[in-house]
């Protein structure tokens, strides 16, 4: 039996709230098709009332179930925690698991590489001692104290992922999580539904500073054009910063990032350091979001040798630039390779998948073409407010964007980028993903690389999932996660 993660005891004095019985929960769960015998079942209202899957979570192994009221079909004896508000008992749940571990706590915001950079923290971190991080995205005004309650008291070290889509939600969230170190790997043009400018949304990423614990540390991209609001954001809380990136005021300066097939090799100076490693996908931006866990793992007293050893086990979640071979033909040998970017966008995060593509080598005479290409299917980006036309046009002047072949375009906002591209670039437009997945075996080829990135909304990832059916069990690389 794992050791307890709360006992009714905690939780009520958590939360306040009254239990009916004495429990044990080894953990912490808002779902019921993901739910583990022993868990603490939490009935969250959101789309679905949780308080209606009470009675199945009981029947599936919680230990108890987290309630504002006794739901029906719940037996007289079942093991309740009856609060007045069970977001609120969540949130408590949270302050208390943070209040008793002993963790050094990072906390990672920004408008690209939240979740990768996470993930980067865990590869490295795990190295040097025990990590407590969310598997998923869970960085909102839920996911944050779930992350926080699921948190052991004996980890030595937790990430903590903190997003927000509107001002004033990411202040809370980091007083709540009480970082040591914080870390905002970039801004930019990212749910500008809700904010004026780039200068709102860099204030917004900013005030995750305001939960650092005194003596705290803030990691913070050098090279942006709201880097002053960050720096000055620090300055004026009183934490210290470091700066991460290719501006010469940068003490973790990114010298060079050599993109190969499955890898970047890094060479970098960390405070006056040479520092030489290796990010297993190819990406710049991966490149520079490991330089900044780097420094985090600095801030945290980490031994460096290590972490820039261990920077090497991160691969990149799936649907976030993994890269997979997908076999077309055992006998024949032929293939194409697959980056699937599927799950996020944003101009900032496009413009960094792009380059990838850019990069990558084709392979040539395999296919029926004759010539391997590069081939990109892009979704639109959403929450981008009023220029949102003229964002998604803007991607045809990217840098080297005449290196790929054909570009797909796939929902409303993408018809004008469609419509900005030249003829011969110009491929299929739709407007839904659904339309083009039928399709799939019509726009690849053997020795093609294809990229399919668009927000998670867009459902580009129906496109994904049509590709990887060509094949004939494919090959994941060395990039992939």
């Amino acid at each position: 039996m794992p050791a307890s993660l709360w006992t009714s005891a905690d939780a009520v004095a958590a939360t306040g709230g009254q239990t009916t019985a004495a429990w044990t929960a080894q953990g912490v769960s808002i779902d019921t098709r993901t739910l583990r015998p022993g868990d603490l079942f939490i009935a969250l209202k959101d789309v679905r009332d949780g308080h209606d899957f009470v009675a199945q979570a009981l029947e599936k192994g919680a230990a108890a179930a987290l309630v504002s009221r006794r739901p029906e079909g719940v037996a007289a004896d079942a093991p309740l925690l009856i609060v007045p508000d069970v977001l609120r008992a969540l949130e408590q749940l949270g302050t208390f698991a943070r209040a008793r571990t002993r963790a050094k706590v990072v906390g990672v915001t920004g408008s690209v590489g939240k979740t990768s950079t996470k993930e980067m923290l865990r590869a490295i971190l795990g190295g040097q001692g025990t990590v407590h991080a969310a598997e998923a995205s869970y960085n909102n005004h839920w996911g944050v104290p779930l992350t926080l309650a699921r948190m052991p008291a004996d980890a030595d070290f937790a990430v903590i992922e903190i997003g927000m889509n509107h001002p004033g939600e990411i202040a809370p969230l980091s007083r709540m999580a009480a970082p040591h170190v914080v870390m905002i790997t970039t801004v930019a043009a990212a749910h500008l539904e809700a904010f004026e400018s780039i200068e709102g949304i860099a204030h917004e990423k900013a005030s995750i500073i305001d939960g650092l614990v005194p003596g705290g540390t803030a990691i913070l991209n050098a090279d942006l054009p709201t880097t002053p609001i960050l720096t000055a954001k620090a300055a004026a809380t009183g934490a210290s910063a470091a700066l991460f990136g290719t501006a010469d005021a940068a003490g973790y300066h990114l010298d060079h990032a050599d993109l190969a097939e499955d890898a970047t090799v890094v060479r970098a100076t960390c405070m006056g350091r040479p520092v030489l490693f290796k990010v297993r996908t190819p990406g710049r931006h991966f490149a520079l979001n490991a330089l900044g866990a780097l420094a985090v793992a600095d801030a945290l007293g980490c031994d460096p040798a290590l972490s820039a050893c261990d920077i090497g086990n991160w691969l990149p979640p799936q649907g976030r630039g993994t890269r997979e071979t997908i076999q077309l033909d055992r006998v024949e040998e032929t293939s194409f390779q697959l980056i699937d970017d599927a799950f996020n966008a944003n101009p900032a995060s496009m413009a960094a998948s792009l380059d990838v593509l850019i990069a990558a080598r084709p392979e040539n005479g395999v296919g029926r073409v004759g010539q391997g290409r590069r081939i990109a299917i892009l979704g639109d980006m959403l929450e981008l407010g009023p220029t949102e036309t003229a964002l998604h046009a803007a991607i045809a002047r990217h840098p080297g964007l005449s290196a790929i072949h054909t570009i797909h375009c796939v929902g409303p906002r993408m018809r004008a980028l469609h419509a900005a591209l030249p003829r011969k670039q110009q491929g299929e437009w739709v407007e839904t993903a659904a339309e083009l997945a039928p399709h799939a075996r019509q726009l690849v080829d053997a020795g093609d690389i294809v990229l399919v990135k668009g927000s998670k909304g867009s459902k580009v990832s129906l496109v994904v999932d049509a590709l990887r059916k060509m094949g004939q069990g494919s090959a994941p690389t060395e990039g992939t996660a």
